[in-house]
């Protein structure tokens, strides 16, 4: 049996739940858990935003820990290694994306909390692939929100080609947002740091960030017209749209991370006249997430995390919810 914390039923607290995994495949791991990280996606789903929760719904897609166990078809991984899983649990491996290393893509991936159970949890299991082994210059207690919140803000930058002459904006310094700030600076780029708070500037020029906008003041954002080659926005609310593509250069990019409901009305011209691009992406593949963990070792790039004990999980939640988090929230495991 595994124990875990679980809710059951939309905006639920968590409880203590025990399940039974079943037999190990052969080309899967078991993780004893470290520390698990508490996402903005979990808080979706706790409460059902997204309509595809299962209850009992056991969370958590942001977990380091050590390999307990591995299938007879795993030779990668053994018992002890330091190892993190991310959104992603599995995947076919064998369609086009997956062969062409588009893991993250693949339709018939399998999500870690998704008709699974994930991390809130003394272990979880996954397929081996997508256990991705820490670099010894990672610290494993705060590295869990690498998983999700690194990986989806440092996948844009290798998948554009996002070169260090590049001025990059960051629209929101939370979560994500300072970790993408941290990443582009380190990569070499000019960053401009959009926020609503200016209580946030200082801390964003901290981690890197060139220059501070004030995302509420219509002056400021007129006022770096056609400056940026690519904006990450990693918020999940309605923006001025027009205002921020208005900053984009000849030939820039506005790119999706945040995950908004609402549509986002987008002036066909604001695109054709300047050669502008929209996008959006997901997490990365598992290679991806290799190479940003070894660049966060190389340039000691890590996430500013409040910690909790796992048994204060809903504690954790309320503080998570109240926008309170600076910057991600990590549940340690007290399992006794």
């Amino acid at each position: 049996m595994i124990r875990a914390y679980a809710s059951h039923g939309p905006g639920q607290p968590f409880e203590a739940f025990e399940y039974e995994p079943g037999a190990l495949g052969s080309n899967d791991v078991e993780i004893d858990v470290l520390a698990c990280g508490i996402c903005h996606s979990d808080l979706s789903l706790v409460e059902n935003d997204w309509s595809n929760t299962r209850y009992p719904f056991v969370g958590g897609h942001e977990v380091v820990g050590t390999v307990a166990a591995a299938g007879d078809d795993v030779t990668h991984l053994k018992s002890g290694d330091t190892v993190g899983l991310g959104w992603h649990s599995g995947a076919c491996m064998v369609c086009e994306r997956c062969m062409s290393g588009d893991h993250n893509l693949c339709r018939r991936s399998q999500a870690t909390l998704l008709g699974r159970h994930g991390g809130f949890a003394e272990k979880v299991r996954c397929q081996s692939e997508f256990a991705v082994r820490l670099p010894r210059d990672v610290d494993a207690q705060k590295a869990g929100p690498l998983f999700c919140g690194g990986i989806t803000v440092f996948n844009p930058i290798v998948q554009f080609d996002v070169k260090p002459t590049d001025r990059v904006g960051v629209i929101g310094i939370g979560g994500l947002g300072h970790l993408a700030v941290q990443f582009l600076a380190a990569w070499g780029c000019e960053v401009t740091a959009f926020s609503s708070s200016d209580a946030k500037s200082e801390s964003a020029r901290a981690m890197g960030a060139h220059h501070v906008v004030n995302s509420r003041d219509p002056d400021q954002l007129a006022g770096i017209a056609d400056s940026l080659d690519f904006i990450i926005s990693t918020v999940n609310v309605p923006l001025d749209w027009q205002a921020y593509l208005n900053a984009l250069n000849a030939r820039g990019r506005f790119h999706h991370v945040g995950a908004v409901l609402e549509p986002i009305p987008v002036p066909a011209f604001a695109l054709i006249n300047g050669m502008r691009s929209l996008s959006g992406s997901p997490v990365g593949s598992p290679a991806v997430i290799r190479s940003m963990l070894e660049f966060c070792a190389r340039h000691r790039i890590e996430a500013v995390t409040e910690h909790f004990p796992m048994s204060r999980i809903n504690d954790a939640f309320e503080h998570l919810a109240a926008g309170k988090a600076r910057y991600r929230v990590v549940l340690d495991n007290d399992w006794s």
